[in-house]
């Protein structure tokens, strides 16, 4: 049986709410609330969902940056949640992140050069010599020239600021990238380009991504498996041709409605969601999606539905049980 690389069991994030007349108040944002996932060596999965369902964050938590409420993060055998500090230094060599804005994640006091030679200062890697041929190899391997080493951020477009971004996370050889929203701030000619250096990469060095995103399109060209997140709950997850030909969970379903379709003779039905999307402060009893659900039942209103098999994928959906 195939080993996941990164095993994820029943994370939570709850961040607490303090309130300026009631300091003691037990009310909280339920960012993550009980994910179940495994990310398989030498694969892409894609994670989609509207903006605030969690995404980010679970990549946040996975990467270490954010420690959970509840829950256990298992790279490569190991649980990050019990693993000391020497072990989880060692660890994050392995486990890197392509941050959403290329304009914010470098450092515009810096140059190219000490961007991305910057982790081989951290973990005391290389000499100086060897350093520079390494920035060289990196800038080449993603398309930029060397000679642009001593040249800063802000003289260079914001596809080459993501490029430098992509050679500073390959730096230190990582088995895992997490990329979140890479190309959501680059304009759409050069989203495919960046998202072709993700693949080369992948291809050439075994490279297993989460591609986080809330491009449909992108996640469908880039993505081996789709996992589909709904207010902190994975509520559908199958492979990439499974889920675009037949979703089987109604959120699914009005997010592939929206997508446009190349063939202007073939005509689509867009699923518009009544109401407004809950509060992750205040979420729905029972199923998270039935307050928009155009097919839900009685039982959808109070009891949660579980993440089980159906047809060769997972679905959270009274539905289908």
């Amino acid at each position: 049986m195939k080993q996941p690389l990164v095993k994820i069991n029943n994370i939570k994030k709850h961040f607490p709410i303090n309130n300026t007349f009631l300091k003691h108040s037990r009310r909280s944002l339920k960012a993550i609330d009980g994910v179940d996932l495994n990310i398989y060596k030498g694969e892409t999965l894609g994670l989609v969902g509207e903006s605030g369902c969690g995404k980010s964050t679970l990549g946040k938590i996975i990467s270490q940056l954010l420690p959970p409420t509840e829950g256990d993060i298992i790279y490569d055998g190991l649980n990050l949640s019990e693993a000391g500090k020497t072990k989880i230094r060692e660890v994050r060599k392995n486990i890197q992140v392509v941050f959403q804005d290329p304009y914010n994640s470098l450092n515009p006091r810096h140059s190219v050069e000490k961007i991305v030679t910057e982790p081989f200062r951290i973990h005391g890697l290389y000499s100086k010599k060897e350093r520079r041929e390494r920035v060289q190899y990196l800038l080449e391997k993603v398309g930029l020239n060397s000679k642009h080493m001593k040249r800063y951020p802000h003289e260079f477009s914001g596809g080459q600021r993501q490029r430098i971004s992509i050679a500073r996370t390959l730096a230190l050889n990582p088995d895992f990238i997490i990329a979140d929203e890479p190309v959501s701030a680059l304009d759409v000619s050069v989203q495919s380009q960046i998202v072709n250096i993700f693949q080369d990469l992948q291809e050439e060095l075994d490279i297993t991504y989460l591609f986080i995103s809330h491009d449909l399109s992108i996640v469908k060209h880039i993505s081996n498996r789709v996992a589909v997140m709904y207010l902190g709950k994975i509520v559908e997850l199958a492979d990439k041709k499974t889920l675009y030909k037949k979703p089987f969970h109604p959120y699914t379903e009005a997010l592939l409605s929206a997508l446009p379709t190349p063939d202007p003779n073939v005509k689509k039905e867009r699923i518009v969601l009544k109401g407004e999307k809950p509060s992750p402060v205040n979420p729905p009893t029972g199923c998270p999606f039935h307050p928009r659900c155009p097919y839900r039942m009685d039982i959808c209103e109070t009891v949660v539905p579980k993440l089980q098999e159906r047809e060769g994928r997972l679905v959270s959906c009274h539905l289908y049980e």
